[in-house]
């Protein structure tokens, strides 16, 4: 089940507001007692609290985004340090292999190939 804040992000989105900045904002704030978030203040100009029905819409597309990020977080772990990959690529080029036959473009690719995106 997605989270509530993720449902929020899409609703804004939607709704042309960027999630970002009115939760800097401090334009809504959610609350959690144990039992699960709600919405505690809404205050986000020229748009009216999300009913249950309108969060309950993004719920699949809230839970593609957050499926999403632990497949980036795995991504970049797997990558490796920037400055190996580099290195990788710049042998690449020296043996004239800046295409999917190059030792980067196969680390990359089974990288990607062992963590799919939604």
């Amino acid at each position: 089940m997605a989270t509530l804040a993720n449902k929020i992000k899409y609703y804004l989105e939607a709704n042309s507001k960027v999630y970002e900045t009115e939760r800097d904002n401090e334009n809504f704030s959610l609350y959690d007692d144990g039992s699960g978030a709600i919405i505690k203040t809404w205050n986000v100009s020229g748009l009216s609290e999300p009913t249950a029905e309108q969060l309950a819409s993004y719920e699949s597309s809230a839970n593609t985004w957050e499926k999403n990020v632990v497949v980036w977080e795995n991504r970049k772990k797997s990558y490796g340090d920037i400055g190996e990959q580099l290195d990788l690529l710049y042998k690449d080029i020296v043996a004239n292999k800046l295409d999917t036959t190059g030792e980067w473009a196969k680390k990359i690719k089974a990288v990607k190939d062992d963590n799919p995106k939604e």
